[in-house]
């Protein structure tokens, strides 16, 4: 639009002025600027004012002295004299009829015939046919406008490009705007102006003389035009016409920035104005242009970035243009680059006709006010060339190779700029092209090894740029090309398509002239560790090298040792954790145990000493427990522990490949493993799992992989209780956070148990408001005086507030305590000859825990911690026999393998055989332990006394009977409750309470075993246990109902004495459990006792039938269908013996006729007869009578109790 530079626009002063209507700035404007602004000026002195108060009054008494002395005023009152009513009837009728006729150019209701030309006409009119000539034409341009769909056109109009009356027209145009609005929109008429030369004047004055349309113009140019305003005239002049009104109100210009990035319109017009913006204060660290621009390219909005990234390639196409947005753009912020170089490097400032020019060779150091604003711009060019394709000219290329290359001070924005620097010569490696520009680079580089390690320590910051020239160095020789350039693209904090192929030149400089791969293992042994490592350090550090070099395995090709590296960086470590440590952990494991390459299998890394490890630990593992202050964190000692727990998985999951190398690496003796308080350092942790990661959960994985006795179910539901709200509101008691007992306070009250308990129970019950972690001081001295306990007359107070602390302590300290406890339980002949069991002895042999002092299986307290350390190292020696079959096995394989080289014919079975004596081994420990149990529930003779008289089998049946199930809770005294409690109660010493809850505990530690492995069960039911017990284990066990899937297998066996234990048992799990599968193995044990009827010999019937009748009792009990059944075969059973009898010459046939009346007609039998009789006659026979008449009277005892039995049911 340069038709129009000559004109004077509407000044922002006076476009001020006249938008807050301020007279004393009006009265100030110069003649010239006052014309522009008479149409409204008149008509605000004319027209009548909506508001009367008398400072108006008075401004327009100003604003008409104002309009007195200028002569224009008289031909604007004219037009404003029209009738303007009349005017816009006869306009409307015109644009009816140009609707009729197609919008020709044809008959004129506004004009008539014209005499002369346009111009001539409207300087000999009078006001009115002046306001018809502009009005129609206006008009015209607007219809045009309207049908032409978006294409751009320029109408000459005679009228709106005569020089010497714009100024007349204007007037017109104005007036007809401001008089006609419903005809004239001013958004329509600001479009028709950008299709006639001086549109813009035009366009600027309307603007002017109408201030509150300033944004609605602008608005409706911005929606109305192209996505790309520099592809077409049309573009260019809306882009112009808007640039004019923005330098005609300034403050405005922003806001319509805003508008063209929120319409995605014009971006030429975003990148004008934001060069036209001349803030109030100056941003010495980075200009307008470069915040704009970077805003849109980097910003979130996709929409915004593409469109701003397509203005940029489409401007590139055409030839370059001085009057072109994008040219002045990167004009601009080339000289911006070229000021803020170091003058020494370049003092060169480019013009539009010299762009090539060399710049000098010095190396001073950029500006520290300048190394913002260098590294803002480096990113803005990566984001112009990356993301919208721009392609730098030679001269840009060689500032922007001068500016990266430039050496800042050593603060953190420095670090920064050379991170940029290095990436963005990663990413567009052709800004290198000659030779000098090779070797610039070359020293550039060699002088960030130099000073890295000085950038680091002066800055003050942990993640320099050396760890990123190591981790490209290391993607480099591993060819990890997509690696590093996702950390391009990570540092420059935008998503750059970078080629692979193009990285060739520079992968070539790295590992052939920078960074061989020895001098990059070398350099990172070298590098300092970061202190204080956690997740807040944010970059590249030196752990994201080693973890690189260790993957790649340089540091063993290289025979450089790592280990104490790492091992000083896990100590400096806090939370919280970073991301990259538990990879590191890992990646290093495996370089211990899997060999650089087969052909050198001595090439691995160096595990940590144990030596290193107990240092990290000894606080925690001395006496003192919690007392003494460690120097290493809770995060370092967690992830030592990690590395302990993973090394020894990954070493028996290699087993196999190290056997084949003939290679054996030393695994971390038990012993180490005793001292480090794995239980204490996981609760700590549970407590810290945000901060920890996934720290937590891979500790707890290890856990149940390798220590399963650690992470028993019953222990977690423990330590909830621990760290409850109950004991925290307990723990409030405590005035001081140190315990006022000491250990030697202690022991003395154990020692001193019988006479002084009461001070015993005080210490005790203050231990129990201590932490779990304040306690590990007291529980040698715990653990060591339990032996005395187990003298007569202790408080059973005593004995429930020790298991209690001991419960506790489990929750910290579990193995070091089983041991300790174990030991101090031991039978008084062992403590004398102070045999002492190691943790390994109690995993290698669990039975250990059950040769105790006998007192134990009598004192509940103390049995319950029994229990609990026999599951604990059960479990820990079915995972210590896996580990130790893992780890000799393919070596011994190997070793037998190379033996027997040359052999044929030999059996490949010892992994076979290995295996299953491993089960059979388990199987017999937990079935053992199970039958010690299962005999400790046994009365002893006194305590057979105690329950009523001689007979224990029957006393104890008696008991269990009394109660319809073995209470499962350890409170004292729930047994005297019920029958017979007198004399329960007044027994010495309450051996039948104790009994009883012994008897609840083992049941329940069986159950738990039972429901873990089934098969346990069925060993322990095919071993058989004593016939007393089968009340007790059928009514105190719920799991036992599993029995009834193996009874008919135990039925089946050739053994005379498990067939017998089958059927007792099947006979109370009937009554226990009435259920269609329990009647289904009873009608089969009644067939199998029938089948056994005809084949055994007489010796063997009464062996097997004396046992077995009485449980026909409980089946016809438990399934009143079998009482058929049972009858049958009670008959067989019952001639079979007659028969035998009469052999013999004694007369038995009156018991087989009564068996057969019974049989057909028990209800005639009176329920006293069967009762009384029967029992004297039998006490009268059974005396010396044969076995066969033993069965007799036995069979006919059977039939005499199922009766009673069913006829009490009804």
């Amino acid at each position: 639009m340069a038709d129009s530079a000559s004109l004077q626009f509407v000044s922002p002063y006076a476009f001020e002025a006249m938008q807050k209507v301020d007279v004393a700035r009006l009265a100030a404007l110069s003649d010239p600027e006052l014309r522009l602004l008479l149409p409204c000026l008149v008509r605000m002195a004319l027209c009548a004012p909506a508001d009367q108060s008398n400072a108006w009054a008075q401004d327009k008494k100003l604003i008409l002295r104002l309009l007195s002395g200028v002569e224009a005023v008289n031909s604007i009152v004219a037009l404003l004299s029209v009738d303007f009513h009349a005017l816009e009837q006869d306009a409307r009728k015109e644009q009816q009829l140009r609707h009729k006729a197609g919008g020709s150019n044809g008959e004129s209701i506004l004009v008539s015939q014209l005499q002369h030309g346009l111009t001539l006409e409207f300087e000999h009119s009078d006001p009115l046919r002046r306001l018809r000539l502009a009005l129609s034409e206006l008009l015209a341009i607007m219809n045009k406008v309207a049908d032409s769909n978006g294409e751009f056109f320029l109408k000459s109009s005679e009228l709106f490009e005569s020089p010497v009356y714009l100024e007349e027209v204007a007037d017109v145009l104005c007036i007809l705007q401001a008089e006609l609005p419903s005809l004239l929109p001013i958004i329509e008429v600001a479009e028709a102006l950008l299709h006639v030369r001086n549109g813009e004047w035009f366009l600027c004055l309307l603007v002017a003389n109408v201030p509150d349309s300033f944004n609605e113009v602008c608005r409706g140019l911005i929606k109305n035009g192209e996505r790309q305003d520099e592809e077409s005239v049309g573009g260019r002049r809306r882009t112009e016409a808007l640039r004019q009104l923005c330098q005609m109100n300034p403050s405005q210009a922003l806001n319509i920035r805003a508008m063209v990035v929120e319409e995605c319109h014009l971006p030429g017009l975003g990148v004008a104005l934001t060069l036209d913006y001349k803030p109030d204060t100056a941003d010495e660290a980075v200009s307008p242009l470069v915040s704009y621009v970077s805003g849109l390219l980097l910003g979130t909005n996709g929409k915004v970035r593409t469109w701003f990234s397509m203005f940029i390639r489409n401007g590139q196409q055409r030839k370059r243009e001085s009057s072109s947005v994008l040219w002045q753009m990167r004009r601009q912020l080339l000289l911006e680059l070229v000021a803020i170089l170091p003058r020494s490097r370049s003092t060169h400032v480019p013009n539009d006709s010299d762009m090539d020019s060399e710049s000098s060779s010095g190396y001073s150091g950029l500006r520290e006010e300048h190394v913002v604003k260098a590294s803002a711009l480096l990113r803005l060019y990566c984001a112009l060339m990356g993301i919208a394709g721009l392609r730098p000219t030679d001269e840009e290329a060689e500032q922007l190779l001068q500016l990266m290359t430039s050496r800042p001070p050593a603060t953190p924005a420095g670090v920064r700029f050379v991170s940029l620097s290095f990436c963005k010569l990663l990413a567009f490696p052709t800004l290198v092209s000659t030779p000098e520009q090779e070797q610039l680079m070359v020293m550039w580089l060699s002088w960030m090894i130099k000073e890295e390690e000085y950038f680091e320590s002066a800055a003050g910051v942990s993640a320099s740029f050396g760890e990123m020239l190591l981790l490209v160095a290391m993607y480099f020789h591993s060819n990890q090309l997509s690696a590093i350039i996702e950390l391009v693209c990570s540092t420059l904090g935008m998503k750059i398509a970078i080629k692979p192929s193009s990285l060739s030149k520079m992968k070539t400089i790295f590992t052939q002239e920078i960074f061989t791969e020895q001098v990059v293992t070398a350099h990172a042994v070298r590098v300092a560790v970061t202190n204080n490592l956690s997740a807040n350090i944010t970059g590249f550090l030196p752990i994201h090298c080693i973890y690189q070099l260790l993957r790649s395995r340089a540091f063993t090709k290289h025979k450089v040792s790592i280990k104490d590296w790492i091992f000083r960086q896990l100590c400096e470590t806090t939370t919280p954790l970073h991301t990259q440590l538990l990879p590191l952990i890992d990646v290093y494991i495996n370089s211990i145990l899997t060999p650089a390459s087969k052909t050198n299998p001595e090439a691995t890394n160096q595990p940590i000493t144990e030596q290193e490890i107990l240092n990290v630990f000894q606080s925690l593992s001395g006496g003192d427990g919690g007392k003494v202050r460690s120097q290493y964190t809770i995060t370092t000692q967690l992830l030592i522990l990690y590395y302990i727990l993973s090394y020894e998985e990954a070493l028996l999951a290699n087993t196999k490949t190290l056997a084949l190398m003939q290679k054996k690496p030393k695994s971390y003796s038990p012993a180490l493993m005793d001292q480090i308080p794995i239980k204490h350092l996981i609760r700590q942790a549970q407590g810290l799992q945000q901060e920890l990661g996934g720290l937590h959960s891979a500790l707890l994985r290890l856990l149940a992989t390798n220590y399963p006795h650690l992470c028993m179910v019953e222990d977690w539901i423990s330590e909830e209780e621990v760290t409850g709200t109950l004991p925290l509101l307990r723990k409030m008691l405590l005035t001081s956070s140190s315990c006022k007992y000491s250990q030697t306070q202690l022991r003395e009250a154990f020692q001193n148990v019988l006479s002084g308990g009461p001070r015993l129970l005080r210490i005790l019950e203050h231990l129990t408001l201590l932490s779990a972690g304040d306690l590990i001081p007291y529980a040698e001295a715990l653990t060591a005086s339990m032996g005395l306990l187990l003298e007569d007359g202790v408080s059973r107070r005593i004995l429930q507030t020790v298991n209690k602390l001991w419960m506790v302590l489990n929750t910290v300290m579990p193995r070091k305590l089983w041991v300790m406890t174990v030991n101090a339980l031991q039978p008084t002949v062992k403590l004398l000859r102070q045999q002492r069991y190691t943790q390994n002895d109690l995993m290698v042999d669990p039975l250990i825990v059950l040769r105790s002092d006998p007192r134990v299986f009598r004192c509940p307290p103390l049995m319950d911690i029994t229990l609990h350390m026999l599951n604990g190292y059960l479990l820990a020696s079915k995972a210590y026999l896996n580990a130790h079959l893992k780890e000799t096995a393919e070596f011994e394989r190997q070793a037998q393998t190379v033996s027997n080289l040359g052999l044929s014919g030999q059996p490949d079975t010892p992994e076979v055989t290995r295996e299953e004596l491993k089960n059979a081994l388990l199987a017999a420990q937990d079935s053992a332990a199970v039958q010690i149990l299962l005999e400790v529930c046994l009365p002893s003779p006194q305590e057979e006394l105690q329950l009523g008289g001689g007979g224990g089998a029957d006393s104890l049946l008696r008991s269990v009977q009394s109660a319809p199930g073995i209470p499962m809770r350890k409170q004292v005294g729930d047994e005297v409750a019920g029958r017979g409690s007198q004399r329960e109660c007044e027994a010495e010493g309450g051996l039948l309470s104790d009994l009883r809850e012994v008897q609840c505990l083992i049941c329940c530690l069986l159950h738990q075993m039972f429901i873990a492995d089934p098969n346990i069960a069925k060993l322990v039911h095919f071993q058989g246990y004593p016939q007393p017990l089968l009340p007790l284990t059928v009514a105190g066990i719920p799991s036992m109902h599993i029995c009834l899937d193996f009874i008919p297998e135990l039925l089946a066996q050739p053994q005379l004495e498990k067939q017998i234990f089958a059927i007792q048992l099947l006979s109370h799990l009937c009554t226990q459990y009435a259920l269609p599968k329990s009647l289904s193995v009873a009608r089969l044990a009644i067939s199998v006792m029938g089948t056994l009827l005809t084949v055994l010999t007489r010796t063997k019937r009464y062996a097997f039938f004396m046992p077995t009748l009485p449980c026909l009792v409980s089946f016809c009990k438990a399934f009143p269908p079998l009482f058929d059944d049972v009858m049958s075969l009670l008959v067989q059973v019952g001639q079979v013996s007659a028969a035998d009898v009469t052999t013999k010459a004694r007369d038995i046939d009156p018991l087989i006729a009564r068996l057969q009346y019974l049989r057909e007609k028990p209800q005639e039998i009176p329920l006293s007869e069967s009762k009384l009789s029967l029992p004297k006659r039998s006490a009268e026979e059974l005396g010396g009578a044969d076995p066969d008449v033993q069965m007799c009277y036995q069979i006919e005892a059977t039939f005499m109790d199922i009766i009673s039995s069913s006829t009490q049911a009804l």
